[in-house]
């Protein structure tokens, strides 16, 4: 789920910030010289919508992503995949999707033939509808109760449906060892993280504490899994979360990151910021995980990518973006980085995927 992004574009509003490239940007490298030294042979494969939550296949060859562009036909989310040895996206890639309802979170299933998505288009065809804007201003992301958990060919065919509860079901990742499937559900009246079998059997809670857990990916070893979390204290905090939640939407703009062993133990709170912090995903090292995060930030923006060690210790900045960059993911061999940003993007809103040689 992608709606801080509508964040970033009605603060960027606010401010009359419209540029994303600060003075050392260099539209050759597409790199922020002297900063961004962990990034090298930089390329962009979208040009233009709204792309984000790009994930490699197991081989390291494909791509599978979701995105909202007009040319495309799209009217909200919906999940593409793309062969990386074509380089750019300047064509239209393969819809996986029904392109009926929206959808969130795509990830490659083993064997690299079949690609998991959650999807709306059981509950209608039409996309649903976006919050309108609060009369107390505050940011929040809808959680629709229509998200259920798909598998489909690479064709597009839908060839399983995982979950079929009531409830929000969604946010859907695989370990890198194929054998489990980490997910957000509000089956319990909260919104906790699951794992189930890889085909969808054996479903079993992971976290049982009040506020909204997702966003989870498995370590590189299967062990543990980082995931983004709010943790409303305050009897204030915990009334507006809980009527949030029966509106089906949830406030997003002050989360923190946990590391949790995958059967539940051993919960530890990794980040305590301020602001957010979200889009985790590991080092291949299972030592550090990368990051987003608004923290430096005074007005919202910008969000940049930033790297931790798993026991809150030496942070690091990753990129230098004016505006935002997010949804870090590194190639199962530890060489690339794949994230979403606004660089590059002529001043407009555009979010779009580039890939780097990642530099330890």
């Amino acid at each position: 789920m992608r709606g801080i992004l509508t964040l970033v574009f009605l603060v960027c509003q606010i401010t009359g910030y419209s540029q994303s490239e600060k003075p050392n940007f260099n539209k050759e490298t597409l790199l922020y010289e002297g900063e961004e030294k962990h990034l090298s042979n930089v390329q962009q494969l979208t040009f233009g919508g709204d792309n984000a939550e790009a994930y490699f296949s197991f081989d390291g060859k494909k791509i599978t992503f979701q995105a909202t562009n007009k040319s495309w036909g799209d009217e909200c989310d919906q999940i593409y995949w793309h062969n990386l040895s074509d380089g750019g996206m300047h064509n239209k890639p393969t819809l996986i999707s029904t392109q009926k309802g929206r959808t969130t979170c795509s990830y490659f299933m083993p064997g690299d033939q079949s690609i998991l998505y959650a999807s709306t288009h059981a509950s209608s065809a039409s996309c649903p509808a976006v919050p309108e804007k609060r009369s107390d201003g505050k940011y929040v992301w809808p959680i629709y109760d229509s998200f259920d958990i798909y598998i489909s060919d690479l064709n597009g065919k839908i060839i399983h449906q995982l979950t079929n509860n009531p409830g929000y079901d969604a946010e859907a990742t695989v370990s890198a060892q194929g054998d489990k499937i980490v997910f957000t559900s509000t089956r319990s009246g909260d919104l906790e993280l699951y794992t189930m079998d890889i085909d969808g059997s054996n479903v079993k809670q992971i976290t049982n504490q009040l506020g909204y857990d997702g966003g989870a990916f498995f370590s590189p070893d299967g062990k543990q899994l980082i995931f983004r979390a709010s943790r409303p204290s305050t009897p204030e905090a915990i009334k507006e979360y809980k009527d949030l939640l029966k509106d089906g939407l949830v406030k997003p703009t002050e989360m923190d990151l946990y590391v949790v062993d995958v059967d539940g133990s051993n919960l530890k709170k990794i980040t305590s910021f301020a602001n957010a912090e979200w889009a985790p995903f590991f080092h291949p090292s299972g030592k550090k995980v990368i990051f987003a995060s608004n923290y430096k930030a005074t007005r919202g923006i910008p969000f940049n990518l930033f790297m931790i060690d798993l026991n809150g210790e030496n942070i690091e900045q990753i990129t230098f973006d004016g505006m935002f960059d997010a949804f870090p993911m590194f190639s199962p061999d530890g060489k690339k980085l794949i994230f979403s940003s606004n660089r590059n993007n002529n001043g407009t809103h555009e979010t779009n995927l580039f890939i780097a040689d990642w530099i330890d």
